[in-house]
């Protein structure tokens, strides 16, 4: 008896599939050309299943990554808003003691009209 990893390939292979087929026909159920058009039948078959599962894999790894691209991106949104909230509230801050301490915005508009007068 084959060992179970050695039985899954060569179940997977058709080997046993085939062998199977073969004692059909030595008990006369059918001939050798109905047994390879079975066993061709089945590989299709197989080799079908196994590529549908293979792309609804490969869609599910896309759709996932794309999933976390999404969320990433997301955050990272989130992330630029709230710095550029901190930085104008640093520029707001920052403003403020300058333009008390010179007398305003207004002052340093009449100041640089007058020195032209002079």
């Amino acid at each position: 008896q084959p060992t179970d990893t050695v039985r899954a390939i060569l179940s997977y292979k058709g080997v046993l599939y085939k062998k199977h087929l073969m004692g059909g026909v030595k008990k006369g159920a059918f001939d050798e050309a109905e047994a390879e058009k079975r066993l061709e039948k089945w590989m299709v078959e197989k080799d079908a299943k196994v590529q549908a599962k293979k792309d609804r894999l490969a869609g599910d790894a896309d759709a996932a990554a794309k999933k976390q691209l999404e969320v990433e991106a997301k955050i990272n949104e989130e992330r630029a808003a709230a710095i550029a909230a901190k930085n104008a509230e640093l520029a707001a801050e920052t403003e403020t003691p300058e333009e008390a301490a010179d007398g305003g915005p207004e002052a340093e508009a009449t100041g640089e009209e007058e020195a032209p007068k002079e």
